[in-house]
């Protein structure tokens, strides 16, 4: 195969979900509801945070962060595939899937590291209850929200700068809808190995990592919990994670899901199809779950709404 040059590299190609032209009014239909209703929900969840006094704890602070988090992780990818259907243009450049590819990477990082803290927050609010205040001060909370978007950036600059080193074939499609750090890699002509090494190194590090403090938080929390006598008090003990509990689920079981399948099937298409879970519907139903189970945020978003009709 004939190898280009890096520098004569000006654009890759998108495939998209579908290349049926039928179906790309209903995409761009739907993909434009699903991101409208993502970025509108998740801006209700930051300006009731914000606006309400009641809610200035460090849960809601969190909160507030993973929903400005996840309006970005979808803004990398949803927007630039709506323009690419409302123009039936394939076209992204080589920097712009570059950049794409770094913001991606960041949000996603930055999502699963938000989600550790918050299991660490309940994780203190439940078992060092007296402690609490004391423990989870402002200081430490703005701290691990610093730390969380420091490492996530400093692991999207490490994986953008081997893509960079890469040379690429003629064949510049990308059979997705959005620039994948993993697609990238198999249009690579040249070796790829390090790559591999970092991306296989990064998954086990910043994803197991994080998952292992979930589940350690939850483990304890559990113990706590029955340890409680009565079953009113493990209920009302057990509501105040409930919602970021469903949330984690969501977010890990659509994360696997899209890449056993991907490993199963070995089908780019597929796997474009099946990652619409977690780049996409994950961050819309999240202000779903915390303000449908969560009476705070449900009486601010009634006040927000009640002061905004004044």
């Amino acid at each position: 195969m004939e190898v280009v040059n890096l520098t004569q590299i000006s654009e890759f190609l998108l495939l998209g979900l579908s290349e049926d032209p039928e179906l790309q009014p209903l995409l761009f239909g739907l993909f434009l509801s699903m991101y409208l209703i993502t970025v509108l929900g998740n801006l209700l969840i930051i300006l009731a945070v914000s606006s309400d006094s009641h809610l200035h704890t460090p849960m809601y602070f969190f909160l507030s962060n993973l929903s400005l988090v996840d309006i970005c992780f979808t803004s990398t990818t949803i927007p630039k595939m709506l323009v690419n259907i409302q123009t039936q243009s394939k076209i992204i450049t080589y920097e712009g899937c570059i950049t794409q590819m770094y913001f991606f990477l960041f949000f996603g990082v930055s999502d699963n590291f938000l989600l550790t803290v918050m299991a660490y927050d309940r994780y203190v609010a439940i078992c060092h209850p007296l402690h609490y205040t004391v423990i989870m001060n402002s200081r430490l909370c703005g701290l691990l929200v610093l730390v969380s978007w420091i490492t996530s950036s400093l692991y999207s600059l490490l994986e953008s700068l081997t893509v960079l080193q890469l040379s690429f074939c003629a064949d510049l499609e990308i059979p997705h809808f959005f620039c994948e750090l993993n697609q990238m890699s198999q249009l690579a002509c040249s070796d790829t190995f390090l790559n591999n090494m970092v991306m296989y190194f990064s998954v086990l590090l910043l994803a197991g990592g994080p998952l292992a403090g979930i589940l350690y938080s939850y483990s304890k929390i559990v113990s706590s919990i029955q340890a409680i006598s009565s079953a009113q008090g493990k209920y009302k003990v057990f509501s105040t994670c409930a919602s970021h509990l469903s949330v984690v689920s969501l977010f890990y079981c659509t994360s696997l899901g899209v890449y056993l399948s991907s490993a199963a099937t070995h089908s780019s298409q597929s796997s474009a199809v099946i990652s619409v879970l977690y780049t996409v519907v994950t961050p819309m139903l999240n202000p779903f779950i915390y303000s449908l189970r969560n009476r705070d945020i449900k009486g601010a978003l009634r006040r927000l709404v009640g002061t905004a009709g004044i």
